[in-house]
């Protein structure tokens, strides 16, 4: 019988200890997650008969999603002058790494701003964690 060799050519697999994001001058420590895409408004172009002939590309639709836990939420609330809310809040950049081995990646999620709030609280949570969906300008992946 021959001897069957597993290579594991993917080494270390990066997880969310090795992620740091960074946002309004400083890394977050109370996040739970963040998500973020950039899609584009593809369209398929008919001719004749009933098959596409070819396509257009369209606008590009970045979007952005970030749960912090109430304590983090309350440390961007503290800095903000009396009377205001996160919405009011500039639009900024967040920066996301992705560090391990010795590589790093960098992403770019570009002009962003709260658009809102919600909470998610159940029995047997552990911290309250608020989630916010942000309005977004632009993703910049692998910078």
């Amino acid at each position: 019988m021959a001897d069957i060799t597993v290579v594991n050519r993917l080494g270390q697999i990066a997880g969310w200890k090795n992620v740091t994001v960074r946002a309004l001058g400083r890394d977050l420590v109370g996040i739970v997650k963040i998500a973020y895409a950039d899609s584009f408004e593809d369209e398929y172009l008919m001719g004749a008969q009933d098959e596409p002939v070819g396509y257009s590309e369209g606008n590009s639709l970045p979007t952005a999603s970030i749960d912090l836990y109430q304590e983090e939420v309350n440390e961007l609330i503290d800095a903000l002058p009396p009377g205001k809310k996160l919405r009011d809040i500039d639009a900024f950049d967040i920066i996301v790494s992705f560090g391990y081995k010795d590589r790093t990646i960098t992403d770019i999620i570009r002009g962003c701003k709260f658009k809102g709030s919600g909470k998610d609280i159940g029995q047997g949570s552990k911290g309250i964690v608020k989630s916010f969906a942000l309005n977004v300008l632009r993703i910049q992946e692998n910078i």
